[in-house]
């Protein structure tokens, strides 16, 4: 199938300098959902928040990934501890990599109002893949004649570091690549070690403090590329809705909006306008957010809870 063809392309030359690898999972709006990036950040919204997620990239090419997740963390005893859950599913063509991770963050106040949060995850992926599937001219090689159906264990870990000014962070997500499981035909399959630092801060412009700018980065160091890095800058206007940007390396400037529906619901969307040599082809990507937070009366009682755009 031509789709399939396609989205072994993609495969290649979203990872062109090991071309071995499968590619990490990008994200466009961490921003809003930590939990994707470091397990530490569980516990961070103090009360329940459950944030879903959906990705769609290159949506002009047939088979190109998708990506859905489900974060859902929250703070107890106290706010003494943090409790997440996140599943993810992405796919590519005939391929597909299912997530679940569970998360525990040891929650300790610093202070003068921080907050310095120790965090592990641990779960597991399940791969699926059905090369046979693809109808080519040529067979010859013996990548394209195979199935699988597995179940691999996972765990990693993060610090993370915030107050009412700034936030920092430095995470591995996922430590185990697997690399015995995928020697031979599905050596292209091997999962990637990430390393991710980010940090950010958020300052009023005005005297009424009605309109914040929020800087922040953030840095990719996986095994085998080159650093990757994106550079954020948010405009937040009472409280209410944001407009920001970033740039991501040698790939994508993204244009990102944000809104608060409710007090319990904030929704936001973003569009990634491709920088590399696939944005001759591609018309973009577009990802969606949506975030819902309520307390736990028996759990949360009167905490105090950070608003949506502190971290």
């Amino acid at each position: 199938m031509k789709k399939m063809i396609i989205c072994l392309a993609l495969m290649g030359m979203s990872v062109p300098w090991k071309l071995f690898a499968q590619h990490n999972i990008v994200y466009s709006q961490y921003l809003f959902n930590g939990l994707l990036i470091n397990p530490a950040y569980a516990g961070s919204h103090v009360q329940l928040s459950a944030t879903l997620n959906y990705r769609n990239q290159w949506i002009n090419f047939d088979g190109a990934p998708e990506t859905t997740t489900l974060g859902v963390h929250s703070a107890f005893r106290r706010e003494r501890v943090g409790l997440g859950l996140l599943v993810t599913n992405d796919k590519i063509g005939s391929y597909r990599n299912t997530g679940l991770f569970g998360s525990y963050a040891y929650i300790i106040k610093r202070p003068g109002g921080g907050v310095l949060s120790l965090g592990v995850q641990g779960g597991f992926n399940n791969f699926k893949a059905d090369f046979t599937e693809l109808n080519l001219k040529a067979d010859a090689d013996p990548i394209f004649n195979g199935f699988f159906n597995e179940l691999r264990p996972n765990f990693g870990g993060g610090i993370f570091y915030y107050n009412k000014k700034m936030f920092a962070g430095f995470s591995v997500p996922t430590i185990l690549k697997h690399a015995d499981f995928f020697k031979g035909s599905f050596e292209q399959l091997a999962l990637p070690r990430v390393y991710y630092l980010h940090a950010g801060t958020t300052f009023p412009i005005d005297r009424m403090e009605k309109v914040k700018v929020s800087p922040s980065f953030l840095l990719r160091v996986q095994d085998g590329t080159p650093l990757s890095a994106d550079i954020n800058l948010n405009v937040i206007f009472y409280d209410q809705i944001s407009i920001g940007h970033s740039y991501r390396t040698g790939d994508a400037i993204i244009t990102f909006l944000s809104f608060k529906l409710s007090e319990k619901f904030h929704f936001v969307y973003s569009y990634d306008w491709t920088t590399s040599a696939i944005g001759n082809y591609s018309r973009g990507t577009h990802e969606f957010t949506l975030n819902f937070r309520t307390r736990i009366r028996n759990v949360h009682k009167d905490v105090e809870c950070p608003y949506f755009y502190s971290h």
